[in-house]
């Protein structure tokens, strides 16, 4: 049987695919619908939905205060930082867990993944704090082109000038998430990071 993992503002379902890959079974929970989230969705506060029943779980608290354009022109203000609520809630809950975010972020002794890790032509980095840390994080191997994934396809967020953005069906292919639209594509969570934080949680219900 499966273990089950909660993935609490799931958004699309990119760090959802990671973990299913990894071998949980997975229950999405998001605010907003996401009808084309791949497995099983509740329309629900990621604050208040239970946590009972879960073997592990892992968090995306909205990131847009902590982001670099955010703080750029001042509105950090304007978002909420609910890092802090959703860490006591998970370590109330007595199961492994993980909280997302950006760089900038309180998380607490996160590590840092990135698409070049993992041999993805994308350099997306996510924080990511673990209840049970690993001892070795897969380094950046930053070597040639990437491929463009900040803001929205096209647009004008590009921060390598060697990136480049060729389609959305490039993205799509690049982050490894093909039922995304462009949209969802821009805040995705590649599932290759959440694959290998996978199986770090299944190492932890092991021992």
């Amino acid at each position: 049987m499966r273990p089950r993992l909660l993935d609490l503002f799931c958004g699309a379902g990119g760090a959802a695919m990671g973990y299913h890959r990894a071998g949980f079974d997975v229950v999405g929970v998001d605010l907003a619908p996401q009808p084309r989230y791949p497995f099983a969705f509740v329309r629900a506060d990621a604050l208040t939905y239970p946590l009972a029943g879960f073997d592990a779980i892992h968090a995306s608290p909205p990131c847009q205060r902590f982001s670099t354009m955010t703080r750029r022109w001042g509105r950090s203000d304007d978002h909420p930082d609910l890092i802090a609520a959703v860490r006591d809630r998970l370590a109330g809950a007595g199961v492994p867990y993980v909280i997302e975010n950006v760089a900038g972020a309180p998380l607490l002794d996160p590590i840092r993944l990135c698409g070049s890790s993992f041999g993805l032509p994308i350099r997306r980095h996510r924080l990511f704090e673990l209840s049970a840390p690993p001892l070795l994080v897969p380094p950046c191997q930053h070597v040639g082109a990437a491929l463009q994934v900040n803001g929205h396809p096209g647009g004008s967020s590009r921060r390598d000038p060697r990136a480049h953005f060729g389609g959305v069906d490039e993205w799509r292919a690049g982050i490894g998430a093909p039922w995304m639209i462009g949209a969802e594509l821009a805040e995705a969570i590649p599932p290759a990071y959440t694959e290998w934080i996978g199986a770090q949680l299944l190492a932890a219900l092991d021992g």
